[in-house]
């Protein structure tokens, strides 16, 4: 087993969440799983969460959830509204996210996932 350690904001209702999750665990790889739900980032978090992604506030938005449908389809939001958006619904935040260290990727595909872990490639 690699010593290595990833974090994975998860969404257990999530299928693309749970398959991210048993590809990590089916190379052997520990991580720290958060059940964003239960624990969302604040927005310092979601903040150096987006730089490590290398993506703006809105490009993390999930659009087919009803939350968004209700309160923000159609309307122009800034950066900080954004984050004050994801913090304030949890469920409009994309998943899964794979963080090791200063870079992080989107579960989507799985298998986006195993770019932060090349050594077992």
């Amino acid at each position: 087993m690699t010593t290595l350690r990833l974090r994975i904001y998860h969404n257990a209702n999530c299928s693309k969440s749970r398959a991210t999750c048993e590809l990590i665990a089916a190379h052997g790889i520990d991580a720290d799983v958060v059940d964003y739900l239960e624990t969302p980032p604040d927005k310092s978090e979601l903040r150096i969460l987006l730089g490590k992604l290398g993506m703006r506030p809105d490009e993390l938005v999930r659009r087919g959830e009803a939350v968004f449908k209700e309160h923000y389809a159609g309307r122009t939001l800034n950066a900080d509204e954004w984050l004050d958006a994801l913090v304030s619904h949890p469920i409009l935040i994309e998943r899964p996210i794979v963080v090791r260290g200063e870079r992080a990727v989107l579960g989507r595909p799985p298998e986006k996932a195993l770019e932060l872990v090349p050594e077992i490639g």
